[in-house]
């Protein structure tokens, strides 16, 4: 049996979350569905980040004087929220737990008695939001480049990790690993960077009243990114991942100072970092002070779970930006879920209920038949592959060719009519039509899971990827007439 262990980044909770941090978790989802379905021992894992100074400035704001009370009160909103989003998450780690802090602590001691960690002082420009410290050279006009807001400029006395006494090996492991950093423009961004040396990083922050406490100065606590990253390796089975994913603003602590804490720890590394980009909303970078910021929930009530998943992977390429637009959502619900998925499987179903007895009937296939099922059998392939390759919006797309090669041969074979005339030739339409539907549901199954079940059930099938584009539905199986979605006006 494989092995497959996904990460998300784990999130601030600062805020609520919104369509972006949603993505990120239903593309995480969607990889974890499918590996399950294919019987890979799979592990999905995501989280909160609860030690950073956000977290003490919006407990002052919403009113909360002790700071791990507002921690508990964000965290059950956001568990609630996957919940609500039906997320099949293994694990939620939140770096408040215990358990975190203990693999803080024994994480920190390899790479001190490895000799890389040190006392310095740091000068330079530092971003609240981003809750980073950034180089000269990136912000030469004195603002973040993420958040457009003012840098301070601060000078405090850090624990550094020698981060630069890996570049090397970071730059070696990502040169021999072509899959290592996903898509191929993310990972030649770090290779560029690494190629202009690399400076150590602070690890520790001086004064502060929230985080983990540094195990060697009682003045100091963890950084937040440094604690945040470790989160990862909390479930030890499953180290190392077979995939992180993460937005292209957290793409160098990922890629670079990750890798480097790993390489000094002795930890195997990661085999795939996924870089996505960020969403804007019709044409604007979604942000709280537009307004513009999206509640996955609500957008949930309105169009049901799965439209959502669906359109996020169809209309936005994984690795790349995406604008999220209403309407696109609708029109993808509208003219192709209701109309090449959903109005194909209601009508095989119902067919085979009004006319044969909610039955398939048994068949003898032409050399029609024979052709069109290795047409499908080459569209599995392709699909694994880029399920495989993480290219989630190409294996989407083949899930929709074989729906449209399903719905072209009811269309021009038009059983209804047949039927009225030849009932073995019908009853050979509707056993083929019947096995192209088992492939149709089964390959939009990691996509559309909540349908998905109520699909695999009316067709009295297992959600398990074995022989997929094979004719496996026996003479006289039952299936139920259901219509998996409407049409939203």
């Amino acid at each position: 049996m494989a092995k497959f262990y996904v990460t998300t980044p784990i999130y601030y909770i600062n805020d609520m979350p919104h369509i972006g941090s949603a993505y990120t978790t239903i593309i995480a989802d969607i990889l974890a569905i499918w590996h399950r379905m294919r019987g890979d021992d799979t592990f999905f894992l995501t989280g909160l980040d609860e030690n950073s100074v956000k977290t003490v400035q919006a407990a002052e704001k919403n009113g909360f004087s002790d700071i791990q009370a507002y921690t508990d009160f964000m965290a059950e909103k956001w568990k609630n929220a996957w919940k609500k989003l039906n997320l099949t998450n293994d694990d939620f780690i939140r770096t408040t737990e215990e358990r975190h802090k203990k693999n803080v602590i024994e994480f920190f001691k390899k790479i001190y008695e490895n000799g890389d960690v040190y006392k310095g002082v740091y000068e330079g420009l530092y971003c609240d939001a981003c809750e980073e410290f950034k180089l000269e050279k990136d912000a030469p006009d004195g603002l973040c480049p993420i958040h457009k807001k003012e840098l301070k400029r601060i000078r405090e006395e850090n624990y550094y990790f020698r981060l630069s006494k890996y570049r090397d090996r970071i730059l070696q492991h990502i040169l021999q690993n072509p899959d290592f950093i996903k898509p191929e423009k993310r990972r030649n961004e770090i290779i560029s960077f690494l190629r202009q040396g690399l400076i150590d990083t602070s690890i520790s922050r001086p004064n502060l009243k929230w985080g983990i406490q540094f195990p060697i100065d009682k003045n100091h606590r963890f950084w937040v990114w440094f604690d945040a990253l470790i989160n990862y390796i909390s479930p030890k089975k499953y180290w190392p991942a077979e995939v992180h994913l993460l937005g292209k603003d957290i793409a160098r602590f990922h890629c670079i100072t990750w890798i480097g804490m790993l390489m000094s720890a002795g930890y195997e590394l990661p085999k795939t970092l996924y870089v996505h980009g960020f969403f804007t909303v019709n044409g604007q970078k979604m942000s709280k002070s537009l307004g513009n910021a999206i509640d996955p929930i609500s957008l949930s009530e309105k169009y049901g779970i799965d439209p959502i998943r669906y359109y996020m992977i169809r209309d936005i390429q994984i690795g790349e930006d995406g604008d999220f637009s209403e309407n696109s959502l609708k029109e993808r619900l509208n003219n192709e879920i209701v109309a090449n998925y959903s109005n194909l499987f209601y009508r095989i179903t119902s067919f085979i209920s009004k006319n044969f007895e909610g039955k398939v009937p048994g068949a003898k296939y032409t050399e029609k038949e024979e052709k069109i099922l290795e047409e499908i059998k080459e569209i599995v392939k392709k699909y694994e592959k880029n399920m495989q390759d993480l290219e989630l919006t190409g294996a989407l797309a083949n899930a929709v060719e074989a729906s449209t090669i399903a719905n072209k041969y009811v269309q021009e074979n038009e059983p209804w009519k047949v039927i009225k005339t030849d009932k073995e030739s019908a009853a050979r339409i509707v056993n083929f039509s019947a096995q192209l539907l088992r492939t149709v549901v089964l390959l939009y199954y990691p996509f559309m899971p909540n349908t998905g079940k109520i699909a695999a059930d009316a067709l009295g099938i297992k959600p398990e990827w074995k022989e997929v584009g094979e004719p496996k539905i026996e003479e006289g199986h039952p299936v139920k007439a259901v219509m998996l979605f409407k049409k939203i006006e």
